[in-house]
């Protein structure tokens, strides 16, 4: 889960940094320090969570939450403020959580927890994004010729690099602004997520090399790289392998 942290307090931002990291599948995308930044930080990095400070110099971050739930696919919204008369107003801007500083450990966890459910309006973006009229689905890709659409069937896996995820299909690979999470979420149980930046197709695995540390590497049809398995998610692969399914 990609998180941009918004507050003007750098102290604070320094504490909610280091909270994050202590979080599983967590990772910090950016900070800002007031509202504008915020938005153009969303802009480019695209996080699935926002944690958002309410009062801010120039635009709060209430306005903040409600420009962000107006664009295409809009994140998470998790408030975290010292004052706690704003939580009406909080659920108005559809957050998902409302935290009071200092924000413990635990509260925060437990927040992003919920954050990594997709939001109603994330889920009708993706639905909107997926669905086509011939009732194929496709991955929408923007590349220097334009959009070009990669048909579902033939994805083999995905691959979260820095700020982007690359798809990798049976006719070569192509780069997206998708995150894994939101891709999970949309794609159900014909992928299963391996490790934390890798999301493969069920259908193209064809076997587990056992590697150190209780993990290991997936072989896929139409891929002549290995894909790293996470030790947590060795007993999924393994029933997928037996034929049980994930």
């Amino acid at each position: 889960m990609k998180v941009l942290i918004v507050d003007d307090e750098p102290l604070a931002r320094e504490r909610l940094r280091r909270l994050v990291s202590e979080c599983e599948d967590c990772e910090v995308a950016a900070e800002a320090g007031d509202g504008e930044t915020a938005l153009a930080r969303a802009g480019e990095t695209r996080p699935d969570t926002v944690l958002l400070d309410i009062h801010m110099p120039g635009m709060d971050g209430l306005e903040v939450a409600r420009r962000l739930a107006e664009t295409p696919v809009p994140p998470a919204v998790i408030f975290v403020t010292a004052y706690n008369e704003h939580a009406l107003s909080a659920f108005e801007a559809a957050a998902v959580g409302y935290l009071l500083k200092p924000v413990g450990r635990r509260a925060l966890a437990t927040a992003l927890a919920r954050a990594g459910r997709p939001s109603r309006a994330q889920l009708r973006a993706m639905a909107e994004r997926a669905g086509e009229a011939d009732g194929a689905r496709y991955i929408h890709a923007h590349t220097r010729e334009g959009e070009v659409r990669i048909p579902l069937d033939e994805v083999v896996f995905f691959q979260a690099e820095d700020k982007y995820t690359t798809v990798h299909h049976v006719r070569g690979e192509v780069l997206i602004e998708d995150s894994l999470r939101t891709l999970e979420a949309e794609l159900g149980d014909d992928f299963l997520r391996v490790h934390r930046k890798a999301l493969v197709a069920k259908r193209f695995v064809r076997g587990l090399e056992r590697t150190g540390a209780g993990g290991g590497r997936l072989t896929l049809r139409h891929a002549e790289a290995r894909v790293p398995v996470s030790r947590r998610r060795m007993g999924e692969v393994r029933r997928l392998l037996a034929g049980d399914g994930a």
